[in-house]
């Protein structure tokens, strides 16, 4: 079982405008000062993620309250986690790649006994509205995830929740319906969990939401719909393990976080492109995203422009036919990571059926995998040929190994990337006033200076408006 990273397609030569022998050796000592950073961070307590695989006490958080829902013999046909951010992008990663495709739409005998895992990761009331409408309420199981417990839409689906749980099976038998994940000691759901009597899971307090999808905030749903949490945590422990040296060419992660770095501030290739071929890791892309950009998108000091790559996602093969022709023949400022899996499990073998056609007798006896993985090779050829920057993460399979390796494979990678652009890569600023905007229009108590604030901003002009 291994992760592997093939970058020659980043390297000048054989690729003309990409990062150079010098620019490399460069990067050797920035990559150094970086991974020693990561590591007083470490040793001072402040980056909790990297406890996380081997955090045995915290694993048992989650398998201790799936036994016991098992043992009362109440375990729920559907569970749906609400969240946003971090908060939901890991479970839905764990969900698409560590269960059967279709998932929430395979009977109870397909999915032998596990529940549906639904994650509701936005507050449109259309979408919050069908699920509650098709739910059994009494066989149902709601994990509330936020780590502040003020986060306003998580709040909100849990109001709602909590409402419709009284309503339809009293309060008391309600709140046996509801878990918390958030903060051990402080916050609303804390404190509403100690008043209430609800069960609450941990987030430690120096692990960001971001970078929390090893603990119960990945592990718990993980777990409920029976996915093998020992091994997610086994495959981070792994990937750890290859990262602990300071020498560039022996970290993986570093490599990659060297690449990109340089890729966008010499090169200017902006925007960085994670394109797994497999269906199994398309959401991968997007929890990536999440990591990259607000990690990475900060100012350095305050009043200067800001630095940080644009993350984008894609998917092979679909978005050959959107996607890699802007990739191909658009502006040059993209470097493409693609994710290959080297075995594929289910395969399918192409018919070997209208001979006559050329169009169609070429594939015949060919297999599926075998098709996708050609697709892939040949488009990172294709643009290795026109001179955009490429490389490829190759697993071995999709499993809980391999997934637990590569979310800490880019948590990593994202650590050292903020040290090398000189910002702290475990806070968020920018989107910190948006949400007092929204404490102030929606009459928080404590939101004065924001209100304040709002009111200054210039108003809609009639003869701008079509």
């Amino acid at each position: 079982m291994t992760i592997s990273l093939d970058y020659t397609n980043m390297m000048a030569p054989p690729i003309n405008g990409a990062i150079t022998p010098s620019e490399w050796d460069n990067a050797v000592s920035a990559f150094s000062a970086a991974h020693g950073a990561v590591d007083a961070q470490h040793r001072a307590g402040t980056l909790g993620f990297l406890d996380l695989p081997r955090n045995q006490v915290l694993h048992q958080q989650s398998l201790e309250f799936v036994t016991s829902l098992r043992a009362r013999g109440s375990y729920p046909t559907d569970v749906v986690v609400l969240g946003i951010g971090g908060s939901a992008l890991g479970p839905i990663a764990l969900r698409t790649a560590l269960k059967a495709p279709q998932w929430n739409l395979l009977d109870d005998a397909a999915r032998r006994g596990e529940p549906r895992l639904h994650v509701l990761d936005n507050v449109d009331p259309a979408n919050i509205s069908a699920l509650l409408g098709r739910l059994d309420l009494s066989r149902s199981l709601f994990v509330v995830t936020s780590k502040s417990g003020g986060t306003a839409e998580t709040m909100a689906q849990y109001l709602i929740i909590r409402a419709r749980l009284a309503d339809a099976l009293g309060d008391d038998e309600g709140r046996k319906h509801l878990v918390f994940v958030t903060d051990p000691e402080k916050g609303a759901l804390r404190a509403i969990a100690r008043a209430d009597g609800v069960t609450a899971l941990d987030i430690p307090a120096n692990v960001g939401g971001r970078f929390s999808v090893l603990t119960p905030v990945g592990l718990l749903p993980a777990a409920l719909a029976g996915m093998d949490t020992a091994a997610l945590l086994a495959g981070a422990a792994d990937m750890q393990a290859r990262c602990e040296s300071s020498t560039l060419s022996e970290n993986i992660a570093g490599v990659f976080a060297a690449l990109q770095f340089l890729a966008d501030t010499v090169h200017g290739r902006h925007i960085q492109v994670l394109m797994p071929y497999s269906d199994a890791l398309r959401d991968m892309a997007d929890w990536f995203v999440q990591l990259w950009a607000e990690s990475l998108g900060k100012h350095r000091t305050p009043g200067d422009t800001g630095v940080g790559p644009t993350p984008m996602g894609a998917l092979g093969a679909t978005d050959q036919h959107s996607k890699v022709q802007l990739f191909m023949e658009g502006p040059g400022d993209k470097t493409v990571t693609f994710i290959s899996v080297n075995e594929g499990g289910v395969d399918v073998e192409i018919p070997s059926l209208h001979k006559d056609i050329p169009e169609l007798a070429y594939l015949g006896g060919h297999r599926l995998s075998e098709l996708l993985d050609i697709e892939r090779r040949a488009t990172a050829g294709a643009l290795a040929r026109r001179g955009r920057p490429n490389m490829t993460l190759s697993l071995d399979r999709v499993d809980a190994w391999h997934l637990g390796g590569l979310f800490m494979f880019l948590e990593l990678a994202t650590a050292y990337a903020g040290h090398m652009y000189g910002v702290d890569a475990f806070n968020q600023p920018g989107v910190e006033l948006g949400k007092q905007f929204t404490y102030a229009m929606l009459g928080r108590n404590d939101a004065d200076e924001a209100r304040k604030e709002w009111n200054l901003l210039p108003q809609s002009d009639p003869s701008r408006v079509l």
